[in-house]
């Protein structure tokens, strides 16, 4: 069966089409990484997403019950250069196609995804149209240009009841404007006892669960289409200690003073490089967002920067210089990408423990000097540790 993918500048691309049937409209944007495919159809940041995958050859190792960031898929549809329907690997259950086809998300194969790709980065993100009917070229042109782009999408993948995976040490509150299940188990694994609320959970509600320490998650679209979350962040600002990825980042960002606004085509991909400010170590990272925080509007707030982008420029991570809060604009978690920033999962639990410790003795808090260690030897990895089969294993000199 033949798909299309019609860009609004005009571009038509046509190709073969696997998953479902149908037409589906969203932004066009693309991610750089090789592998975690799975992670990226499930992840609740790319909803509204036409996703194009830059590596020419996805589904070869199939889908797995194992690695799913969400309960479902997101993206709007799917873009490839070659889609592998025969997947290869132990832990595979079914393939893309199948699991698109589950949940009615259209894909289309055999297109030049490098040209795509080029044109994203040259003109910027752009809204488009997949459809795998037999509409006539002026017909696709008039219902794409008809065609309004969802502003709330933080709404659409957040969970509607609050839950919990309970723990016996710290309680971490994590709100969810679309959080990926890596970071909750993060937070597990070192027996957290963790409470999700909804996006929408007011500073009220937060402190009734008498948090140790709140994660701002991640989620998809413009930080300024959820100003609630900004308010209730601002309440919740010096109270308990604060930890916000990528949205959650922008949010707490916006919460100080400070402004965001929309990259070109955004960071997407497993493999960008960002500098600690404080030591000058770089680590690299896994990034899934569209918008920044325009450091230019931070000199006036009480925050400061703590990480750039290697590649731009762009601030990727922030602290309070008064309160116990700092965040960041990649993904410590990686699902999928590299483990370099894992440890912004320890260093918040050291946040709560020395605002905890402050607080027991009278006095007030002081932000650290710097947010992360850098040990002078890595440590031996544990047993416990060792990846699993099929799972990369990215390697510090």
């Amino acid at each position: 069966m033949k798909a299309r993918l019609l860009l609004e500048d005009g571009t038509l691309f046509e190709g073969t089409a696997f998953g479902s049937e149908g037409r589906s409209a969203g932004e066009v944007v693309f991610n750089t990484g090789i592998t975690g495919y799975q992670e990226v159809l499930s992840d609740p940041s790319y909803c509204g997403q036409i996703v194009t995958m830059t590596y020419p050859l996805i589904g070869n190792y199939g889908v797995n019950r194992d690695d799913f960031e969400a309960i479902r898929p997101w993206v709007s549809g799917f873009v490839v250069r070659k889609h592998e329907n025969t997947p290869s690997n132990w832990r595979a259950l079914s393939n893309v196609d199948q699991l698109l086809k589950q949940y009615g998300i259209p894909g289309i194969s055999g297109i030049d995804t490098r040209m795509l790709t080029r044109k994203l980065r040259q003109h910027g993100t752009m809204k488009g149209l997949l459809t795998t009917g037999a509409e006539t070229l002026p017909e696709l042109h008039e219902q794409l240009g008809v065609t309004r782009l969802a502003r709330d999408h933080v709404a659409r993948v957040s969970t509607p009841h609050i839950y919990r995976s309970p723990g016996a040490k710290e309680r971490i509150v994590v709100v969810d404007f679309g959080v990926k299940l890596g970071m909750v188990r993060e937070l597990t694994s070192r027996g957290c006892d963790v409470v999700v609320v909804p996006h929408n959970a007011t500073a009220e509600q937060i402190r009734s669960f008498a948090p140790d320490g709140v994660l701002l998650s991640n989620g998809p679209g413009d930080p300024q289409d959820v100003p609630y979350a900004v308010e209730t962040i601002r309440a919740l600002l010096g109270e308990v200690p604060l930890f916000g990825i990528c949205l959650g980042h922008q949010l707490f960002a916006l919460a100080c003073g400070a402004d965001t606004g929309k990259l070109a085509f955004g960071h997407r991909g497993a493999n960008h490089p960002v500098k600690e400010l404080a030591t000058g170590r770089c680590i690299i990272t896994s990034q899934n967002h569209g918008y920044t925080v325009i450091e230019d509007t931070i000199a006036s707030t009480e925050l400061e920067v703590t990480y750039i982008n290697n590649n731009d420029g762009t601030v990727e991570g922030l602290r309070h210089k008064y309160a116990p809060a700092f965040s960041v604009q990649f993904h410590p978690e990686a699902a999928p990408g590299p483990y370099d920033s894992n440890l912004l999962f320890d260093q918040f639990l050291e946040l709560i423990h020395q605002f905890q410790s402050g607080r027991a003795a009278g006095q007030r808090f002081a932000a650290p000097a710097k947010i992360t260690e850098t040990p002078v030897t890595p440590p031996a990895p544990a047993a416990a540790s060792a990846p699993r089969e099929g799972e990369l294993v990215y390697a510090q000199k």
